[in-house]
Order: structure tokens, then sequence, then C-alpha cells
């Protein structure tokens, strides 16, 4: 059969792996395939928003975990050979793409945010970053299918198209798997997920005490923002939770505008939020690495620029 295979835990994942499989497809001249977990309705979701053809996976029993679909997802890869597979790299999703690539005796690009076709020879060209973004690394898997596994937004959801048709396929319930889910208990987060913000106010070490996080968010209530953070300030200090670190070890983030105050800059915090549109930073260090990532710099005291800039953001605010 050959084709582009996609697969996510989410909609929005799978329609951001929808837009690149579709481009990808259209140049191989081949199908774009989705597996779906929802049943039918997903399934039709998903053909209107680019794919050719859904794989329905049958419901799980309740004491199975996700991963039970592997052997279902690698039995349908030995029989119908696709061309590429794609994966979104959440932490579930990795897992599963490693074990499927090890069955198929493949290879497996991980985390990649730039895939292109070379068409001459149908290889697929990816890109990833290394060393915490300091260096970029290009893979070539040389065998099939060709695997990658790709960051949650890394690409824009595919559009959906009225009135297009496809087809479904049943594949057949996994077996029991010697995994047993005992208990769930979810992750207790703050109800605003930062990593969906359309604009971040993000806070340093710069900041000399807790007390003064209003400054903070006195300025991303001006902006509309949400308040983010380095590492020290989520996991060593406590001053905000975790789930607002920005980082390589913690959230990766695309806002339309990143304002970073009192932040040094360091390479661990520039990889979460490498992909915003617009950073503005603020540092009394002229020196900091921040403004190597800024597009916008002030060089100054937060605790001095920060009251100006949310007065001044306030005032052009009121006048628009």
């Amino acid at each position: 059969m050959s084709g582009v295979w996609v697969f996510a835990e989410r909609r929005e994942q799978t329609l951001e792996l929808l837009n690149i499989g579709r481009s990808l497809a259209d140049e191989l001249g081949t199908a774009l395939v989705a597996f779906a977990t929802g049943g039918e309705q997903a399934a039709k979701d998903y053909i209107k928003h680019g794919a050719d053809e859904v794989f329905s996976l049958s419901p799980l029993a309740e004491d199975q975990p996700l991963e039970a679909y592997v052997p279902v997802m690698v039995e349908a890869a030995r029989r119908e050979d696709p061309d590429i597979f794609l994966i979104c790299a959440t932490r579930r999703g990795k897992e599963m793409a490693a074990r499927i690539a090890a069955q198929l005796n493949t290879g497996l690009g991980s985390e990649c945010n730039s895939l292109k076709l070379d068409k001459e020879n149908k290889s697929l060209i990816m890109e990833r970053m290394m060393f915490g973004g300091a260096a970029v690394q290009t893979i070539v898997c040389t065998t099939r299918p060709q695997m990658a596994t790709i960051p949650p937004r890394t690409f824009e959801q595919a559009a959906a198209q009225e009135g297009r048709e496809g087809k479904i396929t049943e594949l057949p319930a996994p077996g029991a798997s010697a995994v047993k889910v005992i208990d769930r208990k979810p992750k207790v987060k703050e109800a605003v997920d930062i990593t969906e913000a359309n604009v971040i106010v993000a806070v340093g070490r710069g900041l000399e005490k807790q007390e003064d996080l209003r400054l903070v968010q006195e300025l991303a209530g001006a902006v509309g923002g949400e308040i983010g953070c380095s590492r020290p300030i989520a996991e060593e200090l406590h001053w905000l939770p975790e789930d607002r670190y920005l980082g390589i070890s913690g959230q990766k983030v695309k806002p339309a505008l990143y304002i970073g105050l009192g932040i040094s800059g360091q390479i661990q915090h520039v990889s979460g939020i490498r992909d915003a549109k617009v950073i503005v930073a603020v540092n009394r260090d002229e020196n900091a690495p921040i403004f190597e990532a800024a597009d916008y710099g002030i060089v100054g005291d937060l605790y001095d620029v920060v009251p100006k800039l949310t007065a001044e953001l306030k005032k052009a605010l009121k006048n628009s």
C-alpha cells in the first residue's frame, strides 16, 4: 500500500500531523493515513482534515494502557509497508514510537522540527535540535518506514475541507497487555495551559522576592498574557507552579509575544521559547545571553523598567 501514516493521542496534535503529512503525501504521490481512537466520528473528522484513509482503533479495556495498540500498529505496518510514519512527540508518543521502530527494525528521528522530502530517492530529510538548541542535526532514515516523532505545535493544524471522502478501516482489537492500569490519578494542573497562551510574560532570578510578582502580574494583565518563569523560580524557590516553567525540560511554547524579565537566557531556557514570533527581553546585564535571542531588548533593572512599560502599555491600549 505504502503511504504517509500519522498518529497522535489528541485531536489537535493529529491535525498538526495531518497538515505536514498531507504535504509529504502529495509530494510522494501517495495516500495519507491516520490512526483514530474515537470511533467513526473521529475517523470522519480526520478525513475532512486531509486523511485519505483512517485506521480506526478498537476501544481499550479500562485496565489497558494506550501502549496496548503498539502490536496492532506494528502488524498493520508490516502488512501495508508505509513510506513514512509520523508520531506526536508526547512522552507516551515517544515511547510508543520507539517500540514500533524496534519491532519494525527501522530507524527513528526523535523530536524533529523540520521535515523535507528528497524527491529523487524519496528520502525524508529530518532536522532536530541538539545540545539544548545550540546545534541542528540532520537525519536520514535508510530503512522503511521512515519514522519521526514531531513535538506538539511544530506545525499548524490542517484546515477542514467539507465534502472530502475517504476510507475507514477497522483494525482488530489488541490482545491483552502484560501491563495493567490499576488506578488513574490525574495530575492536578492549573486551569490555564500556558502552552496555548498567545502572550507570555516570563520572570527569572532578576526578581528579588516573591511579593514582587505583582509587577509581573500587572504587566501580564496589561498585555492580556500569562505568566511563565525560568526553572529556578518554579523548582528551587517554588514561587510559581512547575507548569509555568519554560525550558528544555519544562514547557515549550510558541506565543505571538514573549517578554522575559530578569532572565539571563541560558540555552536551557531559550530552547523552550525559541519559536515565539517576537521575543522581548529586559535585563540589567547588557551581555546577558537572552539578548542574542531577542528581537527587542531593554537594558535596565526590571524594577525600573516594568512599571514604566506597564503604564505605557495601559495608556496605549486605552487610547487605541
